[in-house]
């Protein structure tokens, strides 16, 4: 059922056919979006293309997240922050557009995201063994304002979760997702800076690119962070946005290797998200529990473009099983899970 792609080529054949499909340890293919051609309009096909890079880190006592997205028709930026204890989350957004000032690389090796205006100004960077966050937003929560200048940490061996899947007959997401990069430098909100030291810290990246059908759906979960022997530990899990039959990104992430995972449904209280959530796969390599303590909603609604994101932070507790057969104990590990309606 699970797929691997193992050689470098192409996303797109030279027809906008998938070259490959299937999941990868490493960002093998180049995203050759301007071969896509999924409209007889061929000057259309760029206000359907979906674009992002979101950020997210986790401290001891924070949640941190920030991202520039393009989606086409329209630039989507957002940086939030969240007390963990506490259970404060303040959110600001802007929509740009036509993604006007919006900057994105075409693959998520090289390259540089940025967008300024008179509001704030965003840039994530990639240089050798990290990539690095800026964010500038001086009227961040009434004024207090938030920078942020962190280094995510990265080593070129390290293993990701990197899917291509098709999308009805002519769409197809390619995504890329890093767990586990420990981070460092600060945060500053108002008068408080929140420090990021890389042995509590640790953070991931959602890199994706594609062509979503006009209604869509997704689950996505994901955690990082570190075992009490001092590995880091991580798992990302999804499915609801394409045709899985090759590959889907379920894994275990365990010391930046990758653990694939087949099948993981998401039970779940669609009346009631914080009710716990079980993810249970059907290989028996993974049972866990995930307890939520906040629901982070988040919803546009401009009328024919509509999302909302039921975004749940809580604790995961269970069992994972590597390759090898390890059996690995997970206990009260924070992070989030959640579920995402569209029309876009």
């Amino acid at each position: 059922m699970q797929t691997e792609i193992t050689t470098p080529g192409s996303l797109l054949s030279s027809d906008g056919s998938l070259a490959s499909v299937g999941w990868a340890r490493q960002p093998l293919l180049d995203c050759n979006l301007e071969n896509a051609n999924f409209y007889d309009l061929h000057f259309m096909q760029p206000i359907r293309m979906k674009r992002w890079d979101y950020y997210a880190l986790f401290t001891p006592r924070y949640f941190f997240s920030a991202t520039i997205a393009h989606l086409g028709y329209a630039g989507n930026i957002f940086v939030y922050i969240m007390n963990l204890e506490t259970g404060d989350l303040h959110e600001e957004s802007l929509v740009i557009p036509l993604g006007k000032g919006i900057s994105l690389p075409r693959n998520s090796i090289s390259g540089d995201a940025r967008f300024e205006n008179n509001i704030s100004r965003l840039e994530f960077t990639i240089h050798e063994n990290r990539r690095h966050v800026s964010v500038s937003w001086p009227g961040f929560q009434s004024g207090k304002g938030i920078q942020a200048e962190i280094d995510f940490l990265t080593d070129p061996g390290d293993e990701s979760m990197n899917i291509v899947i098709p999308i009805a007959k002519k769409r197809f997401y390619y995504n890329r997702k890093i767990n586990c990069m420990p981070a460092s430098g600060s945060i500053t909100v108002g008068d408080e800076v929140i420090d990021v030291n890389p042995e509590n810290c640790i953070s991931s990246l959602d890199w994706g690119r594609g062509v979503w059908e006009y209604r869509s759906f997704w689950n996505w979960a994901s955690t990082s962070g570190f075992l009490p022997d001092g590995r880091t530990i991580g798992l990302n899990l999804g499915m609801g946005f394409g045709d899985l039959s090759k590959a889907g990104e379920n894994g275990l992430v365990l010391n930046n290797h990758i653990h694939k995972l087949d099948k993981v449904p998401f039970e779940y209280n669609q009346a009631d998200y914080m009710q716990p959530w079980h993810f249970k796969d059907n290989e028996g390599r993974l049972d866990v529990l995930f307890t939520p303590f906040k629901d982070r909603t988040a919803t546009t609604n401009l009328g024919i473009i509509y999302s909302q994101v039921h975004q749940m932070f809580g604790v995961y507790s269970g069992f994972a099983i590597t390759d090898d057969g390890e059996k690995v104990e997970i206990r009260d590990l924070v992070g989030f899970a959640e579920e995402h309606v569209a029309r876009w």
